[in-house]
């Protein structure tokens, strides 16, 4: 790959990494073989090939990624705002697109290239590695994807697909929010262990188990903050309360 303002002459980007929780953990997990890797988070430990920093430091970087709650986004663009240099690349990592986006683009700087993204996986589903997987970018309108693009292609072998915000929000709804949902009242059943099974069931439990560690924030950012999840959700419990109905009858 050629040197490009957000790549060392190497080839190797210079990346900010903001935010080390569970997913922060694995992006830096697979990335540090491949950039030069430093990073904040006051809260979590520093992983091996990722130099600790402040957070004006890695918010100077050229390339800076924010994997931070959406529920935190705004409080950290706005924190980190001052320090962004010129024409720097700014990447999120949330569930929901619209938002996000939103928020960085009245919160960093004119000039600022915005790309949403949205890997479709997380530390459980990618527990045997991330090639393969797919990664959904969402570019602002002007900001070229596609060396970001084929970093992802070549360097992690992700599958990688191109979307505007809001046809994300949309397929989502349905991809993401509805499943978390109802692997979530799975979950919540607490089944005792079946000494026989169908297919069929675990594949229901095998939906339930990728999702059953994933944190409550992560859980209310999906189903609150993508604004085509609430009718869907509606739809589900209403068809939910009839077919019910209908089993009384």
């Amino acid at each position: 790959m050629a040197s490009t303002p957000e790549t060392m002459p190497d080839g190797r980007p210079a990346i900010g990494l903001i935010g080390l929780g569970a997913f922060g953990q694995l992006a830096a997990r697979h990335l540090a073989p491949h950039a030069d890797l430093t990073g904040h988070d006051p809260h979590a430990p520093m992983p091996d090939g990722v130099q600790a920093v402040t957070l004006a430091e890695a918010a100077a970087q050229p390339v800076v990624i924010l994997a931070v709650p959406v529920q935190a986004l705004g409080e950290v663009a706005a924190a980190i705002a001052p320090h962004i240099q010129p024409g720097a690349l700014v990447i999120d990592v949330a569930s929901v697109k619209l938002e996000p986006m939103r928020i960085l683009r009245e919160t960093l700087p004119a000039g600022t290239r915005i790309l949403g993204t949205h890997p479709l996986f997380g530390p459980q589903s990618a527990a045997q590695g991330v090639a393969g997987q797919s990664i959904v970018l969402c570019p602002e309108p002007g900001v070229d994807p596609e060396c970001a693009a084929s970093f992802l292609r070549e360097r992690l072998a992700l599958d990688v697909h191109l979307s505007d915000a809001d046809t994300h929000d949309r397929t989502m709804a349905s991809v993401q929010a509805l499943t978390h949902l109802v692997s979530k009242v799975i979950t919540d059943l607490d089944l005792p262990p079946a000494p026989y099974t169908t297919r069929s069931f675990e594949l229901l439990a095998e939906a339930a188990r990728l999702v059953s560690q994933d944190s409550d924030a992560l859980f209310r950012a999906i189903e609150r903050h993508n604004p085509h999840a609430a009718d869907l959700r509606r739809r589900f419990f209403e068809a939910a309360r009839a077919l019910d109905k209908r089993l009384a009858e």
